[in-house]
Order: structure tokens, then sequence, then C-alpha cells
């Protein structure tokens, strides 16, 4: 979708522009999303023992808390195309807030698993999300723009990890009520402010710099049908989409299954817990967990803006070789970390590994705009989709008996050193080369590229 008005420079601290309104909404509002996503992750110890869940039954809370959210990726990515970012943002959150608030109703494995595989779906927002950055900022930083609203919304699931047994213990200890009570309670509190951001979403911000999809369409500024109707088509059809599928299932697919399993993780596997109180050793695990989210306060950055830098220098392909780096790197330090056994030694590989996932993260996005710019709703779709499709297949290692969790932990660095060798598959024509270089050269020679049009 070519739009005249795409920002060439992200001023963090910019509210009046419909360009930096939509980048702190939309990075805000998937950050609640995936709070809410994954808020019950750090909680799973007492729900286990409340529930008396066995490990197979775990496992399928993991696979299904992501497996909704493969075809609900797909049909957001479609939907923005349609009907654009902001509305499909404002429903996304008040019906995903639902079974987030709802899930205090379970009281048995089955409506529990039933409660995580509704609240999967809230994790399509990532597509809005992407959506909704690559139509507002220019080629030149659209990179770091996509990568750094991604980044902030991803730290929700670090955030979560640390506040949710926090809020769960206020609950017990200052109101008195049971842990059954409590985890309950801490979940409504994050689907009604998941509800609250929807309403918030469809009042602030617009679809694009130049108006709302509805408005666009009555001036005659949207591409015709025809062409719309050809995008999702025309992406699947395009071989680097499945590539960047697999290659975003080998970085967020492992962020979402680290997520999922980390604070339980260290609750099993090391002996620093074993003498804790549950509160106590779950706020602890959650505290150590967190870290790993927390490095989204950069790595997703730095992945896009060094692919932004990599391209300026050496155009597309310089984006894909840097994606080729960071993801080798993120299957290096996953193998590493899960030979550890003694938390000090964790937590430090624990932190670099995330870095690299992150960054591998950012680096796919900043290539994904250049795929197809006539379907990019459906391209991130795809590749959203396949970052749920590879935390899916991982968790059917974590649910086996057969395998212990550090061994899957292992078994999942292996497959990603090796699918790093696929992105160097990507390979872009002289054409979209020297397009790209274009647009770059005339967006860097404008004399006030702050909101420059693209």
């Amino acid at each position: 979708m070519k739009l005249q008005g795409k920002a060439t420079r992200i001023n963090l601290f910019d509210w009046k522009t419909p360009q930096m309104r939509a980048f702190h909404m939309s990075w805000f509002a998937f950050f609640l999303c995936f709070f809410a996503w994954f808020g019950i992750a750090p909680l799973m110890k007492i729900v286990q023992n409340e529930m008396s869940l066995t490990k197979d039954q775990i496992g399928w809370c993991i696979i299904g808390s992501v497996s909704i959210t493969v075809l609900a990726r797909l049909f957001i990515g479609w939907l923005c195309d349609r009907i654009g970012p902001r509305i499909t943002y404002t429903w996304l959150l008040l019906i995903g807030s639902i079974p987030v608030m709802c899930i205090g109703f379970a009281h048995d494995f089955t409506t529990f698993l039933l409660f995580r595989i509704a609240i999967g779906g809230i994790g399509a927002a990532f597509v809005i999300t992407q959506y909704h950055t690559s139509v507002m900022f220019a080629p030149n930083c659209v990179g770091t723009a996509n990568a750094t609203s991604a980044g902030w919304g991803n730290l929700g699931g670090g955030v979560t990890q640390l506040i949710m047994p926090l809020v769960l213990s206020m609950f017990v200890g200052l109101f008195g009520f049971s842990e059954a009570i409590g985890w309950r309670a801490a979940m409504f509190i994050a689907g009604f402010v998941c509800a609250l951001t929807g309403v918030a979403y469809y009042f602030l911000t617009q679809d694009t710099p130049e108006g709302n999809f509805a408005e666009l369409k009555a001036q005659g500024k949207m591409p015709v049908r025809k062409q719309k109707q050809g995008g999702f088509m025309d992406a699947c059809q395009d071989y680097r989409v499945w590539t960047l599928f697999l290659i975003y299932g080998s970085c967020f697919g492992i962020e979402l299954t680290i997520n999922n399993v980390a604070a339980l993780y260290f609750l099993d596997y090391f002996d620093e817990f074993k003498s804790m109180e549950t509160i106590q050793a779950v706020g602890y695990a959650g505290l150590i967990a967190s870290l790993f989210g927390l490095m989204n306060i950069c790595g997703r950055t730095l992945g896009g803006y060094f692919g932004d830098r990599f391209g300026r220098i050496w155009g597309l392909s310089g984006r894909v070789k840097w994606l080729f780096v960071t993801l080798f790197f993120e299957g290096i330090f996953l193998m590493l970390f899960a030979q550890m056994d003694v938390l000090a030694m964790a937590i430090p590989s624990l932190v670099l590994f995330s870095l690299f996932v992150q960054m591998s993260e950012g680096a796919t996005f900043s290539v994904v705009p250049f795929i197809n710019k006539k379907a990019i709703g459906s391209v991130s779709g795809i590749v959203g989709a396949g970052g749920n499709a590879g935390a899916v297949a991982a968790g059917f290692l974590f649910k086996s008996s057969a395998v212990s969790w550090p061994t899957a932990f292992f078994i999942l660095g292996s497959i990603v050193t090796i699918c790093a060798f696929l992105v160097l598959s990507i390979k872009f024509s002289p054409h979209e080369e020297a397009v790209a270089a274009e647009e770059i050269e005339v967006i860097l020679g404008k004399q006030n590229p702050v909101l420059s049009p693209s």
C-alpha cells in the first residue's frame, strides 16, 4: 500500500502526529495482550497444585495457549488489509479480554485448557501492531519502528512474570484471599485493562497517515478491490514468505515457549527453590523468568535497527545476512542455557540467549515489509503465524515423558542453529533492490525528515 505522509523518524515524545500515536498505542496494546496472554504462566505452579495437573496436561496447556493463535494471526492479517488496523485492534482487545477475565471459572483440566486456548486468540495483536507501524513509517526506519513496537509489546511477557506473582501476593496477603481465588482475581484485572485499552485504541488512532480506511475508500485513495483480493494468494505463493514463516517459528516460537515454561522450569530443575514456601518460590522464579522477557526493552529494537543499517549499506541482502547472524547465535546460546544446572550460571546464559532471540525477531520484521508491499497484512499474518506454529511444535517436546526439559531446550537450540541457514535462501530481485535503494535515497535527501512523505 503506497501512502503519503509516512514518518521518516521515530520521535518517542511526540503524541500529536497520527504516526506516533499509532506507534505508542500499538506497542502498549500489544504489551497488554502479551501480559494477559501469559499472565497465568508464572502462577502455573499454584494452578498445578490446585487442579492436580500432570506433566502431560501442562504440556497440553502450553500447546493450547499458542495453537489457536496460528489461525487467528492468518485471519487478522487478512482483516487488516480490508477494514484497517484501528477497528481490528479495537475488536480484538474487546473480544480477547473475555476469556482472560473468565478463566477464573475454570475448575479442572478440561475447562482450564479450553480457556487457555481461547486466550491464545489475543496473541494475534502482534500482526496488527506490525501492520500499523508498517503503514505509518517509511523504509529508512520501518524496521526499527516494527522492532521497537513489537519488542516493547513482547516486554509484557517478561513484566507479567514479575507482576502477576506480586498481584497474587497482594490478594492473598493484603486482602486475605486464598491462593485459588487470588490467581483468578489477578487474571480478571488483566482482562479488564485490555478491554479499556480497546476503547482507547478506537478514539486515539487512525488507520494510515492520511486517514481511516473508510475515508480513503470514499476518496478513491485505496487500492482497487481486485488487487486486495489477490493479496493473500500472492503472499501464499511467495517462497520467501514461508521461509520467514519457519524462521519466525525459530525465534518468536522459542520466545513463546520460554514464556510458558520458564518459571516452572526454574522451580522444578533448580535446587535453590526446593526449600522455599510456594508463594515465595513462585515470586522468586517469576523474577528470574522475567529477565528473559525484559530483554525486549532493547533486544528487538537492536535487531530492527541494525537491519535498517545493514539495509542502508548493503541493500535488502544486507538485512537477510543480519538475520542469519542473529538466528545462528540464538541457537548457540540456547544450547548453552540447556546445559546449565546452577542458577548463577543459568541466569547470564538466559540473558544472552534472550538478547539474540529478540534481535532475531526484530531482524525478521526488518525484512517482512519488503516482501510484498501490496499485502503487508497478509505477509505479516503468515509470518507471525509461523511463530505460533513453532511454539506448538516445541510444546510437544515439553509434554513428552521421555524427554526432560533441559534436553528439550538443547534439541530446540540445535534446530534453531540449523534453521539459520534457511535464511540465506531469501533473495530479492535487482528491481526490488533498486526500488528499496531509491526510496532510501529520496528519504535521506529530505531537508526535514520527521514527517516527510515516503
